[in-house]
């Protein structure tokens, strides 16, 4: 069995509009929903290493991560460009080809890419949308990063900021 959690990164500044979608970084709330939910995570989720993208405000995302959680804060996280991406195949094939003796995987990536993903991986369970900062675990019933396919995940947890 293989075990996926999805965050979506922190809610975004829109304040420079000369900046390309890659460079933007975190608004006020997401500077502030990020440790949060670092300390919240900390609290669930046993320490892993993380996978992100590398736009600037998954970089930041994961940065408030580590802050509000210290026991990540060490670990050695991975940009992956493949993960700055905004549609969920993309996801899925990247997932494919991971390391089978990684029975967990923790990615930090956009939306809609991360809804459409968690939909079609947990057909009956059904997300309207991944808030920002918005935590998912997924339970996947395989054994291989390989076999993945749609249907073949439950929501175990979530956590979204405004629980908190």
């Amino acid at each position: 069995m293989k075990t996926l959690h999805l965050l979506r990164h922190a809610k975004s500044s829109w304040g420079e509009p000369g900046l390309s979608d890659r460079d933007r970084g975190l608004n006020k709330r997401g500077r502030r929903d990020a440790p949060r939910m670092g300390e919240a995570l900390a609290q669930r989720v046993t320490p892993m290493a993380i996978y992100a993208s590398p736009a600037r405000r998954a970089q930041l995302t994961l940065d408030g991560l580590c802050e509000g959680w210290p026991a990540i804060a060490a670990l050695e996280h991975a940009i992956e460009e493949p993960l700055y991406t905004f549609d969920a195949d993309d996801i899925f094939s990247w997932l494919l080809e991971r390391d089978d003796s990684q029975a967990a995987l923790f990615i930090i990536g956009h939306n809609p890419a991360l809804t459409d993903l968690a939909n079609a991986l947990s057909l009956e369970d059904g997300l309207a949308n991944l808030p920002t900062a918005g935590y998912l675990e997924l339970s996947l019933q395989i054994d291989h990063w390989r076999d993945l396919r749609q249907g073949c995940a439950r929501i175990q947890d979530s956590l979204f900021p405004r629980q908190l």
